[in-house]
């Protein structure tokens, strides 16, 4: 029997107030036209550790494998993904290109643990800048982050 994937779309973004500090997460889940909200937070954390937890959040949530489009703001994630740096970062044992140890290793390992799950295309968008969606997602995160302080 062949099954066509369902195709979801994950809006993701994360917030940290000092860098470490408190951060937060806020991802919306779409598919079939119907929403699901999630979000999550720790009190010592970084951005960009709360922008991987999101998109990680987002995928972990689904059930079984899909095809899947991204939105972040996060340039970090994004291309760490779609320009293969987080798999070249896992083959050579977590080092970068720059022989320096690639940050949040362990965060990067679970989602391309479940990029081999799911269909993912990664796009950027810019922050705060009036995507609907985006800024839903930011304010579910700081909603976290000011949870967390």
């Amino acid at each position: 029997m062949n099954q066509t994937k369902k195709q979801v779309y994950i809006f993701s973004d994360g917030a940290c107030s000092g860098n470490p500090g408190p951060g937060g997460y806020g991802v919306i889940l779409r598919c079939d036209g119907r929403e699901k909200e999630l979000s999550g937070g720790e009190a010592m954390t970084t951005n960009n550790r709360m922008e991987l937890m999101g998109v990680i959040t987002g995928l972990e949530a689904l059930k079984y494998p899909c095809r899947v489009t991204v939105q972040t703001d996060s340039k970090y994630v994004a291309d760490g993904i779609e320009k293969g740096w987080a798999r070249s970062w896992k083959k050579n044992n977590w080092i970068k290109s720059d022989k320096k140890p690639a940050l949040n290793s362990d965060l990067w390992d679970r989602l391309l643990n479940l990029l081999d799950i799911h269909e993912v295309r990664f796009t950027w968008i810019k922050g705060h800048a009036g995507h609907p969606e985006n800024e839903r997602c930011d304010k579910l995160a700081v909603e976290q982050r000011d949870l967390n302080k």
